[in-house]
């Protein structure tokens, strides 16, 4: 169950949204994006195309499933933080074996609840892209919350941090394909289970 720890969410043009915490304590920067499905959010936050970025869930109710072993996009957490509305107050799944703030915690990723994330959608989609900072803590600073909010967003592409330096090779079938090359973005273990033959992560 997440703490009650007041948590905030500052953008760069000052905008604010309170809410609680349901992860880590401490604070992320990163770029806030939004998300609307309804479902897959575990997935979502292990997708490396999320890296460095915070993500918002127009979905309003995120955890109920819990966390399971099987569904992660990759081996770690991309994301910066989360941005949920409501977090149920029990998950269920034969699969789980923890719920999304436990998991968060663990991991040391930042995250609120209890804020209208649709309003924030609407927000990003009316004013665009900026980066923005989430601070779960006792005492929150709101003037230096949004002073490293404000940064601009890193120019340098996250690629060289998240692309792999060895090769891999795959045996494919003969009678379908005879050579396959992935430029190595960091593919999501669910994109590499599509690829003919069998490619080893």
């Amino acid at each position: 169950m997440a703490s009650k720890l007041p948590a905030i969410l500052v953008l760069a043009d000052g905008t604010k949204f309170r809410g609680f915490s349901i992860g880590a304590s401490g604070h992320t920067v990163g770029e806030v994006v939004f998300n609307t499905s309804m479902t897959g959010y575990q997935e979502i936050i292990s997708d490396p195309t999320y890296a460095e970025q915070i993500i918002s869930f127009t979905y309003p109710h995120i955890g109920n499933v819990g966390i399971n072993e099987e569904d992660f996009e990759s081996d770690q957490i991309y994301s910066k933080g989360i941005i949920i509305h409501d977090l149920p107050f029990q998950h269920s799944n034969f699969r789980s074996h923890s719920s999304l703030s436990e998991f968060l915690i663990k991991k040391n990723i930042v995250g609120i609840a209890g804020i209208d994330t649709r309003s924030l959608t609407r927000h990003l989609r009316q004013h665009g892209a900026q980066s923005g900072c989430i601070f779960a803590e006792k005492d929150i600073d709101e003037t230096h919350a949004l002073k490293i909010a404000q940064p601009s967003m890193p120019a340098r592409s996250p690629m060289q941090r998240l692309s792999d330096h060895h090769a891999d090779v795959a045996p494919a079938p003969v009678h379908r394909i005879t050579s396959l090359a992935v430029a190595w973005c960091h593919i999501s273990t669910h994109a590499a289970g599509h690829v003919p033959g069998s490619l080893s992560m």
